[in-house]
């Protein structure tokens, strides 16, 4: 992890793959270490009242927006900024029962924490996913851009380009690397959003999400799930985008971006 340039924002985001398991891995060290002022979690697995025994860092907020299932998705925002206007969910039942999106507006922009459904092994909530979730989270992003400047982070569950995982041609059609997947994704960037990793980055090799099985971690065969989308306004602001695959706790690493205040 890199220091944090003075009179930076510093926004990272991390799919936990359960709150509880990454807090007895030093969760709270890392808001601390990190440096960072906001930090997005998704698949947290976990309500609040699960893990109300634990003592957050000093000056640290949480908001939550939990699944209904119990040990099931679900995302948190960290905060020591505050957390001024919180919302959860789109506004949309048949998709927030989930818990899958929570936002904060900011003096500046508004921050979106999304954990986009996964199409599944046999692509069983492919259909779901790319003709239901994603056209209903696009029309509410694009009612929140007519508000002003966006941030998206989080775990969208899918490669867009081939150089976004090690293996592209082994995984054509495979959750998260089908036609229908990237082209959502394509859609996001269609609307303004724009991949602000890649704007710093556009060599492969840099992943966020890397199999439990066959070292793949350690032989760095990944994929790039894991984003910060900003509109414009957003990116002029932008210093740095970076991933952080050395801090381990979970099976996808952090990944941030540095504002100039």
């Amino acid at each position: 992890m890199k220091p944090k340039p003075a009179g930076h924002l510093r926004l990272v985001s991390w799919n936990v793959n359960g709150l509880r398991a990454v807090l007895q891995k030093g969760f709270c060290d890392f808001l601390v270490e990190s440096e960072a002022d906001v930090v997005c979690v998704q698949e947290i697995k976990a309500r609040p009242e699960q893990v109300a025994g634990t003592v957050w860092p000093e000056g640290w907020q949480v908001a939550w927006n939990p699944a209904r299932r119990p040990g099931y998705s679900g995302v948190a925002i960290f905060s020591r900024v505050g957390l001024p206007e919180v919302e959860a969910g789109i506004g949309e039942e048949e998709h927030d029962g989930e818990g899958r999106v929570l936002s904060v507006r900011f003096p500046g922009f508004c921050l979106v924490n999304v954990y986009t459904p996964n199409s599944q092994r046999e692509l069983g909530r492919l259909k779901y996913r790319t003709e239901e979730w994603e056209p209903a989270f696009l029309r509410w992003l694009e009612e929140k851009k007519r508000g002003g400047e966006v941030v998206v982070c989080g775990d969208l569950n899918v490669a867009h380009r081939e150089i976004d995982l090690a293996r592209p041609k082994e995984n054509v059609g495979n959750a998260g690397f089908t036609d229908e997947e990237r082209k959502c994704f394509g859609g996001l960037l269609d609307a303004g959003f724009r991949d602000s990793f890649r704007e710093r980055c556009p060599e492969g090799g840099h992943y966020s999400w890397w199999s439990y099985q066959g070292q793949a971690r350690a032989r760095n065969i990944g994929w790039r799930i894991d984003y910060f989308l900003v509109t414009g306004g957003v990116l002029a602001g932008m210093r740095d985008a970076f991933l952080w695959p050395e801090v381990t706790g979970s099976d996808h690493c952090p990944v941030g971006i540095d504002l100039e205040m």
